[in-house]
């Protein structure tokens, strides 16, 4: 891809990197206290190929991590991509069988995990025969293999480097599913060398990033690229904290971050320092409209939605100075290298401001699903990925979700979105996360329900059914109004944060029962 700024591959970046940026600081990790320039990242990253080349990781060998955020991971990480092998970014809460099913269906050879996480991997060693390289990470290893970190100190800092082309891959990213097992997808070079290069255009060198996702899910790899690209510094938290990310932002100068779900970060209690940060810009996904212009007053801070994918990488994003846009819902444009369209049920467009699903095209998507070409010729009309998500387009050209295909009630007639609903709970200032599905009716073939979490120090006391009911029927249609609502301590999520919804349909045969009814108002 000629596109200035996206190298033949991931390798090549760094070390282009390390020329023009060799002292400056790159990565700062808070728990370990432990920075490291460019040229030490580097240096490091080397040592570790050299290791597990070694050991006998090969071009296009699968090998899996289980690591939580913190150096390794990165380091391990960039040397398969020097190697030219596949990384396997394994979730950390995986317990037996989904870690077998994991290491399986990726055809991992080999695996590098922290000590804690091995009790899990010795439960399924037997039933995963082909993972022969195996090293641990830890004060305690040797109990599962060589201590990886170890053997790189000694290592030498040179590595020949092997020829790993754009289009070579670099990891299988399973997805966070919310049903069933997930689906690991694809991923090349050029597919997050493009992310990178996307979220970099608005970036410089004196720009600080704050990473607080977990490293095994899609967004840390391409921020950890976007900040090679441009000479940037990344501070690393080790897990994401709603109460300590603005007194993190301003201790460390952060002017650049993601936030997982801002409304719980807006939800924290409010202090006279908020406005006091560096922040110049702040992404966040599923951003409330009633308290996206709130926030960004609060803490002084633009906040940005955008929309992507796994499968797509960049899809869309609001644009920087598109200020007037915040509290619309809109999710923004577009981005570099992504085309997009809105069609019906028989894959044609519809009329601009009508809704449907989104597809998406465009150079840098991924290639598929591993060992399941059904599911990728499934997912694709030509060069057209289905996405799955409704939306749609309003006459200025800006995109808007409506809800997934499969999370849309069917009420006597009526579609109605869950995520609609959801965004009207979540303004109420006593709701912190509310979760609304659809639950059998005779009569209407579907029902509403909401699942309430309540904002800390509020209770099911101080935010009663009534008051809850009363906020939707001032916000929404009628039709929308949920029936039934049920109060919950918290929800089962993915590590994104996304409420695992199957989960919550499973807790009892009759969801109906046991819960507010507002039609008898008990």
């Amino acid at each position: 891809m000629s596109i200035d700024g996206i190298e033949k591959n991931i390798a090549t970046l760094l070390e282009k990197a390390v020329d023009r940026f060799a002292s400056n600081e790159m990565l700062y990790f808070i728990t370990e206290d432990k920075s490291y320039t460019y040229r030490q990242l580097n240096d490091t990253v080397n040592q570790y190929a050299v290791i597990l080349q070694k050991a006998g990781i090969s071009k296009g060998d699968h090998f899996a991590m289980m690591l939580a955020n913190g150096p390794e991971f990165i380091f391990v990480w960039l040397a398969l991509a020097k190697i030219g092998a596949v990384a396997v970014p394994l979730n950390i809460r995986l317990q037996g069988e989904d870690l077998e099913y994991a290491l399986n269906d990726s055809d991992s050879v080999g695996l590098v995990i922290a000590d804690e996480y091995a009790p899990v991997f010795k439960q399924v060693k037997d039933n995963t025969p082909d993972i022969k390289i195996l090293f641990s990470v830890g004060v305690e290893a040797g109990d599962i293999g060589p201590n990886l970190p170890g053997l790189a100190l000694t290592a030498a800092t040179e590595f020949s480097g092997v020829e790993v082309g754009e289009d070579d891959l670099i990891s299988i990213q399973y997805t966070s599913g919310t049903t069933g097992f997930p689906k690991g997808c694809l991923l090349t070079h050029e597919y997050w060398q493009t992310l990178a290069w996307v979220a970099a255009q608005k970036m410089s060198e004196r720009d600080v990033f704050f990473c607080v996702e977990p490293f095994y899910y899609m967004d840390p790899p391409w921020e950890l690229l976007m900040c090679i690209m441009k000479g940037m510094k990344m501070v690393v938290a080790r897990s994401y904290s709603p109460s300590k990310f603005m007194p993190t932002i301003r201790k460390y100068g952060i002017t650049v971050s993601w936030a997982l779900l801002s409304y719980w970060i807006f939800k924290q209690p409010e202090y006279p320092e908020d406005k006091e940060n560096n922040l110049r810009i702040l992404f966040s996904g599923a951003i409330p409209k009633g308290i996206h212009k709130a926030f960004e007053e609060r803490f002084n801070t633009p906040l940005r939605e955008g929309y992507g994918m796994t499968e797509i990488g960049p899809g869309i994003v609001m644009p920087l100075e598109d200020g007037h846009m915040s509290g619309s819902g809109s999710v923004g444009k577009p981005t570099a290298f992504r085309t997009v369209k809105i069609v019906d049920e028989a894959g044609q467009e519809v009329v601009q401001g009508e809704t449907g699903e989104l597809w998406v095209s465009g150079p840098g998507m991924f290639v598929g699903y591993y060992n399941k070409p059904e599911a990728t010729d499934a997912a694709f009309s030509g060069e057209w990925f289905r996405t799955g998500d409704l939306f749609r387009e309003d006459e200025q050209g800006y995109f808007y979700i409506v809800g997934r295909i499969k999370e849309m009630i069917k009420r006597a007639g009526d579609n109605i979105a869950a995520v609609e609903v959801e965004n009207v709970l979540m303004s109420h200032p006593k709701i912190l996360s509310a979760a609304v599905v659809p639950v059998p009716d005779q009569d209407r073939k579907e029902e509403v329900k909401a699942y309430i979490v309540p904002a800390l120090g509020e209770s099911s006391e101080t935010i009663p059914p009534a008051e809850i009911i009363a906020h939707c029927v001032k916000n929404l249609a009628d039709f929308k109004v949920p029936r039934y609502v049920e109060y919950k301590e918290s929800f089962p999520t993915t590590p994104t944060g996304k409420i695992r919804k199957a989960l919550i349909l499973q807790e009892r045969e009759d969801l109906t029962s046991g819960c507010y009814d507002r039609l008898t108002d008990e």
